[in-house]
């Protein structure tokens, strides 16, 4: 069962930059209650992936992993993830680990980011933020779609994304974690609210099903200019154990920061 506790509070001033300061990379496995798949593709490879949000609907929730890679001038860093993700009232709970900074120092304490329809929440977010606060973001506000600003996708903003899946081809079949998928490549071209937060709007994708047509890895390539630099970023999303029991208690409105961020 989800429980929604929808909390009021200003979003803290977090844009992707800060994230980029010391963050994005492959992650691996899927399965958990796949059915046996038969070769060769299905006949609309193209319905099938732009379907894909609509399937996780209907499966109701899962596990997923996220890893996110981020290269710019040289330096390649790697942030990643993992929680659960209830696709019918578009709410999850994920752990977000963030890498060692350039200095070598330590791995910072995980964030944990809570998701729900038009805001992301997170604790141990930056410095200067209370140990028992949270911030607040207003994702319709972001200008990438929180596609990456929160470090990690928000696994049904990443299958809804292929609803506008183009030149969708048929890779052929794999094994992920054991399970048979069929593996398919295409591109998106993002809408125009978020495709101003990229600097190329075309978003290439490979995206791999299951037995029952349900998205268990895609992999989207984005690309955006920081400070005047370019930045590469690979987002894969994992899911896997669909079914699995979520439970999000989003935050009362006392317990959200409503001062200012460092990055």
């Amino acid at each position: 069962m989800v429980v929604q506790r929808h909390g009021a509070g200003r979003a803290g001033a977090i844009v992707t930059a800060a994230l980029v300061g010391g963050v994005f990379a492959a992650a691996s496995g899927c399965g958990g209650g796949t059915a046996e798949m038969t070769g060769g593709p299905t006949p609309d490879p193209a319905a099938l992936v732009r379907a894909a949000a609509d399937r996780l609907v209907a499966a109701g929730s899962s596990q997923a992993t996220t890893s996110m890679e981020m290269a710019t001038g040289g330096t390649r860093v790697t942030i990643r993830g993992e929680g659960t993700y209830d696709y019918r009232h578009r709410t999850g709970q994920l752990t977000v680990m963030l890498p060692k900074d350039v200095k070598g120092a330590e791995e910072r304490r995980p964030i944990t980011e809570l998701l729900a329809p038009g805001a992301l929440y997170m604790k141990n977010r930056g410095a200067g933020v209370p140990a028992d606060k949270w911030v607040r973001v207003d994702t319709t506000a972001l200008a990438d779609g929180n596609l990456v600003t929160g470090g990690a996708t928000d696994p049904y903003a990443a299958a809804e994304l292929l609803r506008g899946a183009t030149g969708v081809t048929y890779v052929g079949e794999e094994s992920l974690a054991g399970v048979k998928v069929r593996h398919y490549r295409g591109s998106v071209v993002l809408p125009a609210k978020v495709a101003k937060g990229f600097s190329t709007a075309v978003v290439p994708f490979d995206a791999y099903f299951d037995g029952s047509g349900r998205l268990c890895k895609v992999r989207q390539q984005f690309s955006y200019v920081n400070r005047d630099r370019p930045v590469a970023v690979a987002s894969t999303t994992l899911l896997y154990g669909f079914g699995a029991a979520v439970g999000v208690r989003l935050p009362e409105a006392r317990d959200i920061f409503d001062g200012k961020i460092q990055p």
